[in-house]
């Protein structure tokens, strides 16, 4: 399965799979790792790899958005197969290791499975691995605040609300923001395009997902790499203010 692969910037890659993204960033022979999709991405997550020139033994470590099975899908697998760690917010390490689930359960897809693009979004999820065991058995908090001493400098930025634990990264150096899902682009359950939060079944605090989008609204860049939709490009501070309007 080929993986749609797109250069955002010198070094950076913004890969789409079927419903979930993920970000590849390379200095030299070296790759960051920012989530990693479904587990049914598999296949297309290494193929983005190969597509970049890298592979999964060049990875140096894998990033985590959040902990949410369209995120974590492959982060495991790397962990045990080549020894890549694993690296989240702190509140979001116990998420990872799945000491709890904070993630949009089958009875509330259920009461919204009339609104549109619900059903066929929730079919893929189940199809891809929605409800598989993807623990990690020893994920790590960011060993420093940032910027981190990774492939792409990325600088995390926590913006808790879709999970306590979400993190964002900044990244200077290609003047972009990995949203994860703290502000994407587009969801198939949603009929909005452009700048927006994610439905509010998808969220465990939205107040504070809310309060997340202003901290992305403080952030330099004008490229915008969303956990879901594509590229956006122009002001990142534009896109989280729309989006607040919009949430309104």
């Amino acid at each position: 399965m080929r993986a749609a692969v797109r250069q955002v910037a010198d070094g950076t890659y913004l890969v789409h799979g079927p419903s979930t993204n993920w970000v590849i960033l390379t200095e030299g022979d070296a790759v960051t790792l920012i989530d990693t999709g479904y587990p049914g991405d598999r296949e297309r997550l290494l193929d983005s790899l190969a597509q970049v020139g890298s592979s999964p033994e060049a990875v140096t470590a894998v990033l985590i958005t959040h902990a949410h099975n369209d995120h974590l899908g492959s982060a495991q697998y790397l962990r045990a197969t080549h020894g890549t760690p694993v690296y989240a917010h702190e509140a979001e390490v116990p998420h990872a290791r799945r000491d709890f689930l904070h993630q949009v359960g089958v009875g509330q897809v259920l009461r919204h499975a009339w609104r549109p693009g619900v059903a066929p979004w929730a079919v893929h999820a189940l199809r891809a691995g929605g409800t598989a065991d993807v623990a990690v058995t020893a994920p790590e908090a960011f060993p420093a605040p940032g910027p981190l001493d990774l492939p792409g400098r990325p600088v995390p930025v926590p913006t808790p609300g879709h999970t306590d634990g979400h993190c964002a990264f900044h990244l200077p150096g290609s003047a972009a923001v990995v949203s994860g899902d703290a502000l994407v682009s587009g969801h198939p359950t949603s009929r909005i395009r452009g700048p927006q939060l994610l439905p509010d079944m998808f969220h465990h605090e939205r107040a504070a997902a809310l309060d997340s989008l202003d901290v992305l609204a403080k952030l330099d860049g004008d490229l915008l790499l969303p956990g879901h939709g594509p590229v956006h490009e122009g002001s990142v501070r534009d896109a989280a203010r729309l989006a607040r309007e919009r949430a309104q």
